[in-house]
């Protein structure tokens, strides 16, 4: 007789724990960030970014336009304004003593930012982020500068993929 009483208080115990656990997950809203409904996507899209002064200032420029508006091309009325100052550099590695040439080498493309809302001028979010590309330095001289221009294309993309998330972060808040 004890035996049925104890499972029974078993059984409804498990039963109420289920039940909470269900509601606590009910009431998860975990979304993408760059989802659909999200108010973010919104907020992303009325992102204007400054003009490039540099051709890998403008690969991140055209990114970010890229991943804020899903394509969509540039805000006409922007409710966000973001700063961007973009360098790039490059540093051989890999020195063949015999001839004072590089094999390989590093490039390095640092994006500074500050988001800030255009009706107040409020400052919204600043910072840095960088990313680097390894690149390969073939003998002749084009190639060089191909790999080169290469390696500031990749850098460049990635570099605005964490601009944007750093932007989309601030705006979510």
């Amino acid at each position: 007789m004890s035996f049925d009483i104890a499972s029974k208080h078993a059984r409804g115990a498990a039963i109420t724990l289920v039940l909470a656990f269900a509601g606590l997950l009910s009431a998860c809203q975990i979304q993408p960030l760059y989802s659909e409904t999200s108010p973010v996507a919104g907020k992303l899209a009325s992102v204007g970014f400054s003009d490039a002064t540099s051709r890998v200032g403008q690969e991140v420029r055209n990114h970010l336009i890229f991943l804020a508006t899903h394509g969509a091309g540039e805000a006409v009325k922007p409710a966000y304004e973001a700063e961007l100052q973009v360098r790039s550099d490059v540093i051989d590695a890999l020195l063949v003593e015999s001839s004072d040439t590089s094999r390989a080498g590093r490039v390095t493309v640092s994006v500074d930012y500050t988001l800030t809302a255009t009706a107040d001028g409020r400052v919204i979010k600043s910072g840095n982020r960088f990313a680097t590309a390894l690149v390969d330095f073939p003998k002749q001289e084009f190639a060089k500068q191909r790999a080169i221009r290469d390696g500031e294309d990749r850098a460049a993309r990635q570099a605005a993929e964490f601009v944007g998330l750093d932007i989309a972060g601030a705006l979510g808040r």
